[in-house]
């Protein structure tokens, strides 16, 4: 229960940086945007990365080294294909892309991770699909370079889910902290190309915001998978949804839709399915 609850907060943490990528990307790079970003957050974990024993030492020391830098190489494609592809779609349409992922985790999770998955695990699942489709049906684009990256982007987040379960004797700051650095090094390789002067104080709070939520939701989301099945709490995902509808009419004043609310309830629907199994 506590793993599942974690999991719903981290969802509502990425929502509120998914809302804040969206903006910050209409006027910045892509690159600009996640290296500034990785900045602010190492910024903020720092008082947990330097406390205990030394960094260099911890961090040669941790286990399965091979599977650590996959899941770095997965978060990195991650961040760089979902601001990619927001830049061409509609944050909704982005998002549902990205619910196809519990799908992934919930059939791949008993072959890599001996996880059992029961029936009705996969009805919730199923549901929650349904939920979106309905939700995203009368939008969808299903062609372009967006949907390209939006495809990456989803088989990336379900790889950082399923090695984040393989990895959970890694203390939490350190798979946050090996994700962030991956991203932010190859935001500082790709940023010269796509530089833009920063507009205004405001736009560099926003910037040191979603370093903080970033981190948040990392750190939530990590968590959530050493103390549940990956099969249990992905599901929860579908909840992105539903804050994004939130965010996206207090932010953006997007009023939800018939579908909208049908699919945010399927969606609600296979969350507590999940909860009470």
């Amino acid at each position: 229960m506590a793993g599942a609850l974690l999991m719903l907060l981290g969802m509502a943490a990425f929502a509120g940086n998914d809302a804040i990528g969206k903006w910050l990307v209409a006027d910045y790079g892509v690159a600009q945007v996640i290296l500034l970003r990785s900045l602010a957050a190492l910024l903020i974990m720092a008082p947990l990365i330097l406390r205990g024993d030394r960094v260099v030492a911890r961090l040669r020391s941790a286990p399965r080294p091979g599977l650590q830098a996959l899941r770095a190489v997965c978060a990195t494609a991650e961040v760089f294909c979902f601001y990619f592809a927001v830049y061409y779609m509609p944050l909704a349409d982005v998002m549902a892309f990205w619910m196809a992922a519990p799908i992934y985790v919930v059939a791949i999770s008993p072959f890599l991770l001996g996880e059992r998955v029961g029936k009705r695990t996969w009805m919730a699942v199923a549901v929650g699909f349904v939920g979106v489709l309905i939700l995203l049906a009368p939008s969808l684009q299903l062609s372009g370079p967006g949907a390209f990256f939006a495809l990456l982007g989803t088989a990336a987040f379900a790889g950082i889910m399923i090695l984040g379960r393989s990895l959970r004797e890694t203390a939490d700051r350190d798979l946050v902290l090996f994700q962030l650095a991956a991203a932010g090094l190859a935001g500082l390789v790709f940023a010269p190309f796509d530089w833009q002067p920063l507009r205004s104080g405001g736009d560099l709070a926003l910037l040191f915001l979603l370093g903080v939520v970033a981190t948040a939701a990392h750190m939530l989301v990590t968590r959530a998978l050493k103390l549940a099945d990956a099969s249990v709490v992905a599901p929860l995902q579908y909840s992105l949804l539903v804050w994004g509808a939130a965010f996206g009419f207090l932010i953006f004043g997007d009023v939800p839709a018939p579908a909208m609310l049908i699919g945010a309830a399927l969606i609600v629907a296979s969350g507590l399915i999940v909860l009470r199994r």
